[in-house]
């Protein structure tokens, strides 16, 4: 019998590994008959700081007289606690049983007997619990029973970081109390997460247990479009140029012993831009998941967006369920990873941002949080920017500044950072900003202004279409390039680490005939181009000259005339 306590007071003394929070007592226990010290049947659960303010609920599973020998705990006179029921006991026993070793118990067996079995079976060679299904499933009986409540305290739920004590020692199951833990907040960076059953041993000295960190997470990469490039936090972009966004979610430590498990990527996007949901794809490893097909087909999952919101959400209803249908392997190591593409859409121009901060899109996990209870935790919130860049051509007179309407310009991407291996054929900017094969002629306004939202990184070239402003030379084609700098570089680690972001840099090269000058504010590109008027060379069909031919012909009319009334005296002199 003192063998078989021994082994119930090694199981007892660790703690599943456990999704949310359990971890191991930092305890183990022998027997001894003759041993004797003070007990407290005291216990803290201590917080871990990245975890919300859940409270704790005790469960008494055995009654033992819990003393400490040598380091270790001591127990005797195992039973079963007050506190079950016949139903609760069976329905323990009924779980022992259906487990393959489950075979060794006697047909009505005692609570010694059940201790005796699991130290024998719920723990591997390295004394750690290797059982969570069981532990969880004995867990899920005995929540139903009636919480034990703290000596002194006038409710059951009790917080972390404080020490608690019980009127009797024994074998106790804490389970996270299902109403304190509430709804998550994704901007606070505390994740209201509920913690896996914790067993423990308690009487003898006072035992401290620590909440674990296996909470999921999730992360959010943009792929910027210069060639060569890699996830990162930040990119830039062209107006209605498709941008690749990759979404890597983890999971619970303990999945295993959820029975279904909630997962819902939901990813709000900025009010600019538009998410193509036709091009969402889910992995596990390298297995594709499926989408489910038909309303109310939780084999797979759903994906939506919602206009109001700007909201893309991936959400399955049990990710288990579809993990093992696509064949890919779920545990405490998996990465769920979504991929889609959106594009800043030139509809949408009034809303997206230019330079500054970017176009900001921020995703969170929604999943189950709770083996015990069907509730559900967010994770923090994880963001992403998207930059785009704008261009404000003014044309005025290279003398007096005068405004010059109506000249007309094409702008091509030349050097533009889509322009990557595989793309061919000219692309000309187009009026929205994004672009086309076909060249678009911009056409300046009454105050001699051009503008455009939506330009990439890259190098731009301008051509002043001839003829269109008459009285002045044709200026050269001239470029200009817009350099973002810091694309790439970390975001803070939670939204409230992000509220001062990187603000990138924008440069426009001055063109060499100093007719034009950029100037760059936030980023806009503003280039001032000046023409000068064409020579006042000498010209036919004007007035003055017409005069002059007139002038001239009377002259030479008085003249002949001069002429032929010399011509006639001589003749008259020569006939005297």
């Amino acid at each position: 019998m003192s063998k078989n306590i021994a082994r119930l007071a090694v199981t007892a003394g660790l703690t599943a590994t456990l999704s949310f929070g359990g971890v191991m007592a930092p305890v183990t226990m022998a027997f001894a008959a003759d041993a004797a010290a003070a007990t407290t049947n005291s216990i803290t659960i201590n917080k871990n700081t990245e975890n919300g303010d859940v409270k704790y609920k005790a469960y008494q599973i055995f009654k033992a007289d819990v003393v400490d020998k040598d380091g270790k705990k001591v127990a005797s006179n195992v039973d079963w606690a007050d506190g079950l029921s016949v139903a609760d006991k069976n329905g323990i026993i009924a779980a022992i049983k259906s487990d393959e070793k489950g075979g060794e118990l006697p047909g009505t067996p005692s609570a010694q007997d059940v201790a005796d079995w699991m130290a024998t079976y719920l723990q591997d060679a390295s004394q750690v619990v290797n059982n969570d299904d069981l532990l969880d499933t004995i867990a899920s009986l005995v929540k139903d029973t009636t919480p034990v409540t703290p000596k002194g305290a006038s409710a059951a739920a009790f917080a972390a970081d404080i020490s608690v004590s019980f009127d009797n020692s024994g074998y106790y199951l804490f389970l996270t109390d299902v109403d304190s833990i509430g709804t998550a907040d994704s901007h606070s960076g505390k994740k209201q997460t509920g913690t896996s059953p914790i067993f423990a041993v308690v009487g003898g000295s006072a035992v401290e247990v620590t909440e674990k960190t296996g909470i999921p997470t999730v992360e959010k990469k943009v792929k910027d479009d210069k060639p060569g490039s890699d996830w990162k936090d930040k990119a830039d972009s062209q107006m209605d140029q498709d941008v690749h966004y990759q979404l890597t979610g983890t999971v619970a430590d303990n999945i295993a012993t959820f029975d279904t498990y909630y997962y819902e990527f939901n990813d709000e996007l900025s009010a600019g831009l538009t998410a193509d949901a036709g091009t969402i794809e889910v992995k596990i490893g390298d297995k594709t998941l499926s989408r489910n097909s038909t309303e109310g087909d939780n084999t797979g999952y759903d994906a939506s967006i919602d206009n109001t919101t700007n909201t893309l959400t991936v959400k399955f209803a049990d990710l288990k369920t579809a993990a093992n249908l696509a064949g890919a392997t779920l545990d405490d190591r998996s990465n769920v990873v979504v991929t889609y593409t959106a594009k800043l859409d030139h509809k949408k121009v009034d809303k997206v941002t230019v330079g500054g901060e970017g176009n900001p899109n921020s995703v969170k996990l929604i999943y189950s949080n709770n083996p015990m209870s069907n509730g559900k935790g967010e994770s923090v919130l994880d963001t992403v920017r998207d930059y785009t860049y704008a261009l404000k051509l003014v044309k005025e007179d290279s003398e007096d500044n005068t405004k010059l309407k109506d000249v007309e310009f094409t702008i091509k991407a030349t050097g533009a950072n889509e322009l990557e291996a595989g793309k061919v054929g000219v692309q000309y900017v187009q009026e929205n900003g994004s672009l086309g094969n076909d060249e678009h002629r911009f056409k300046t306004d009454e105050s001699g202004e051009i503008s455009v939202t939506g330009l990439d990184a890259g190098t731009y070239t301008v051509h002043e279409v001839e003829g269109s402003n008459p009285g002045y030379n044709t200026l050269d084609d001239f470029t200009f390039t817009i350099t973002a700098e810091g694309l790439g570089e970390l975001e803070g680690k939670t939204f409230a680490g992000n509220t001062d972001p990187n603000t990138l840099k924008v440069t426009a090269e001055k063109d060499s005939s100093t007719l034009v000058t950029p100037k760059v504010t936030g980023g806009t590109v503003t280039l001032t181009v000046k023409n000068k008027k064409g020579s006042n060379l000498p010209l036919t069909g004007l007035n003055g000259v017409t005069f002059t031919w007139i002038a001239g012909g009377a002259v030479l009319v008085i003249g002949v005339a001069h002429l032929i009334r010399s011509r006639k005296q001589a003749e008259e002199s020569e006939q005297e």
